[in-house]
Order: structure tokens, then sequence, then C-alpha cells
């Protein structure tokens, strides 16, 4: 061990530096992009979606593969920060957001709704003054809530 060390100084001087760089980053821009996200993101069964307002196809194709890289970066990111500082699911939930493949939405739903991961969101917009993401699940009991008051 020591002795991989003394041979891949470099590489792991490179690797932490690397490390701290994603932590600072994925601490600024994660909870930026969560909380600009509509709060009723997650409650429909199939995405609204919306159009890309770039009309020329050239610049929209090369818009969208750029959107697909750097959300594929991020999910590598992510899962690379489950072992090392940094926001390894949070990551992964943007970069999935930012990606398109098929049945994204469905694994973005299911990855919403664990009760600890929709929590932490929720605590993080309710600093920031915003509503709380609704879920198809806790958007029945709040109706639920409002019809007995």
């Amino acid at each position: 061990m020591i002795e991989f060390i003394q041979n891949h100084h470099q590489l792991l001087i490179w690797l932490s530096a690397a490390s701290v760089v994603s932590l600072i980053i994925s601490m600024i821009a994660i909870p930026w992009i969560l909380i600009r996200l509509p709060s009723d993101y997650f409650v429909y069964k199939k995405r609204k979606t919306k159009k890309i307002f770039i009309r020329h196809l050239f610049v929209r194709s090369i818009f969208l593969v750029l959107k697909n890289i750097l959300g594929f970066m991020l999910i590598v990111s992510g899962i690379m920060m489950l072992f090392i500082p940094g926001q390894g699911i949070l990551t992964i939930i943007i970069g999935i957001i930012l990606t398109d493949f098929p049945y994204k939405y469905r694994i973005e739903r299911w990855i919403i709704t664990r009760p600890r991961i929709l929590s932490t969101l929720n605590q993080l917009r309710m600093k920031a003054k915003k509503q709380p993401f609704r879920t198809k699940e806790n958007s029945a009991a709040l109706q639920r809530e409002n019809v007995k008051d």
C-alpha cells in the first residue's frame, strides 16, 4: 500500500484536488438547481414537456447533446461522490434530471419518493422559502387534509 502511494503520489494529489473542487461546486450548484425546480415537478404521471425555444435544428441538437453530456458527467460524479466527499445522491438526481432517456421521469419519481430523500430535499426548499416538492402520494394526502379543515 505504501509503495502504491509513493508510486502514484501525483495522481493522488490530483484526485484529492478534484474531490475538493467537486465538493465545493456541488454544495453551490445542486441546491441552486433544486430550489429552482417547480414544486409540482414530480406530481404528474407523465412529465409536462417544455419546448426548447431554439429554432435552428443544428443549434438545438448541439444544445441537447451538451445537456446530456453534462447530465452524464453529473451522474458519474455523483456515483464517485458516494465514496468521496460530496453530495452524491443529489448530484445523481440532478444528472438524471438533465439527461434524456426512456423512462427517465419514472426513475426520477421513484428516487424522489424515497422518504429520506424527499424529506431532505424539502428541508432544503423550506430554508429557501420555497414550497416543498409534491409527489402524487403526498399531494393526495394534502388534499385530504385540506378537505378536513
